[in-house]
């Protein structure tokens, strides 16, 4: 019997570690990291001997897992850029269904990051959305991670399929470095520019974040292998079934 890939091997250890820094990090965002000097409130109370507003302090814990979610959907991104290269260059189906895979994965982060994203620029903006560079790009990416799945529905042959979608998935990923750095070449009055020399982190922010961010990583990590195996294994039997059909309608041809 045929031993599993060292990735899935991992691959629990990796779901446990990722979730234990994470969930460590939220901890530690909550009871410990410090709210942002400086920050205007409007009503408040005093919560640790220091008076801030209900709407401060729930804006700002958001921070800690919107920014690495953020950060994973560029990176699956970045594997469908990867695969989708290797697609094109070889046409093996392989490496069309692990750039599918990393770009459901993707998604789902994307979804995480709009959705949290909302949250922030409620409590903190006062508005469920603004048309501002860094939101409108990182939106323009959404759109086009979801018409890629809308382009591969629409083609039926295979490897038309396959090929397209990678291109189409290749000009995607484009969009995320242009929405990491936009807040740096379009300046924005609104949106925070996380990393910077300017805007540095105090050892209790930057402790958190970062726990939060390698967390995130492995999940983001396992949810995709978790993926694949499970694709891997629903090809394997389609596979099986048809040999199945194959040999039954010839064993029917060579009796009848």
């Amino acid at each position: 019997m045929r031993s599993s890939p060292w990735p899935d091997r991992i691959m629990p250890l990796a779901l446990a570690i990722g979730a234990l820094l994470t969930t460590t990090a939220f901890l530690l965002a909550f009871l410990v990291a410090p709210l942002v000097a400086g920050a205007t409130v409007g009503s408040t109370e005093v919560i640790g001997g220091i008076a801030v507003s209900n709407k401060l302090l729930l804006s700002q814990k958001i921070f800690f897992f919107h920014v690495p979610v953020a950060i994973v959907s560029f990176a699956a991104l970045a594997f469908t850029a990867f695969y989708s290269i290797r697609y094109l260059m070889t046409k093996e189906p392989q490496f069309d269904t692990r750039a599918r895979i990393a770009t459901e994965i993707a998604l789902v982060f994307i979804i995480a990051t709009m959705a949290s994203g909302d949250l922030w620029t409620r409590f903190d903006w006062g508005v469920w959305w603004v048309w501002e560079p860094r939101l409108t790009t990182y939106f323009i990416l959404m759109l086009l991670v979801i018409a890629y799945f809308i382009l591969r529905t629409a083609i039926d042959a295979p490897e038309r399929k396959a090929t397209f979608a990678a291109v189409f998935g290749i000009i995607t990923f484009v969009d995320a470095p242009i929405c990491f750095m936009i807040t740096r070449l379009v300046p924005s009055s609104i949106h925070p520019v996380v990393f910077s020399t300017e805007s540095g982190m105090s050892p209790l922010v930057l402790v958190p974040f970062l726990l939060a961010l390698f967390g995130m990583l492995l999940v983001g990590f396992s949810l995709y292998r978790v993926r694949l195996r499970q694709v891997t294994l629903t090809d394997r039997i389609e596979q099986v079934k048809q040999q199945l059909e194959e040999t039954w309608q010839n064993r029917n041809l060579m009796e009848g």
